[in-house]
């Protein structure tokens, strides 16, 4: 069996890291981890516009390599913190540069399974990567709107630490028996 890719969507601050690492220690699979964290760490300030392409294509470098031991190691999921569209969305909002979206959306139909963070739980600072409580709000609209309009499914996590977790858990299991 082909694994079959998990993606969590969210505006900054919303857990996904913690949801992603969770999640795929619950299912026992891997967890891919998000490229921008990486990126920031090295160069110790957020891309630049002409850098927004670049983020994209390491995500995906990243769930590819993923997917590839997933297979050798025979799991069934992949889950990955991020996504590409979350660059693209990133990217509008930011820099009001729309031109990763064809790219973002054609990528998101790789994955089996959407799980967009709500914005429910408290905003703390992490550094250069994040840009505040107004952009976290402007960019999880712009998540809406963009799944709404391009129709991709997905299904919306709320509430806090454990049953964030068990909302991924049960969507997963619906995805499964589906």
């Amino acid at each position: 069996m082909r694994p079959q890719l998990i993606c969590l969507l969210g505006a900054e601050c919303t857990g996904k890291t913690t949801l992603a690492r969770d999640l795929a220690n619950q299912l026992g699979s891997l967890w891919v981890p998000e490229y921008l964290r990486r990126f920031t760490a090295l160069h110790g300030r957020t891309p630049r516009q002409d850098e927004q392409n670049h983020i994209l294509q390491e995500q995906c470098t990243l769930e590819e390599a993923a997917l590839q031991l997933a297979r050798q190691q025979g799991k069934v999921w992949v889950v990955c913190d991020t996504a590409p569209l979350l660059t693209a969305v990133y990217s509008d909002c930011v820099f009001h540069d729309t031109s990763l979206y064809p790219q973002a959306w054609a990528l998101h139909q790789r994955y089996a399974l959407t799980l967009l963070l709500e914005t429910g739980i408290p905003w703390v600072a992490d550094g250069v990567q994040r840009d505040g409580e107004a952009m976290r709000t402007t960019v999880h609209a712009r998540l809406l709107q963009t799944l709404h309009q391009s129709a991709l499914p997905f299904v919306h996590i709320a509430g806090t630490g454990d049953q964030r977790l068990q909302a991924a858990l049960d969507a997963v299991e619906h995805l499964a028996s589906g």
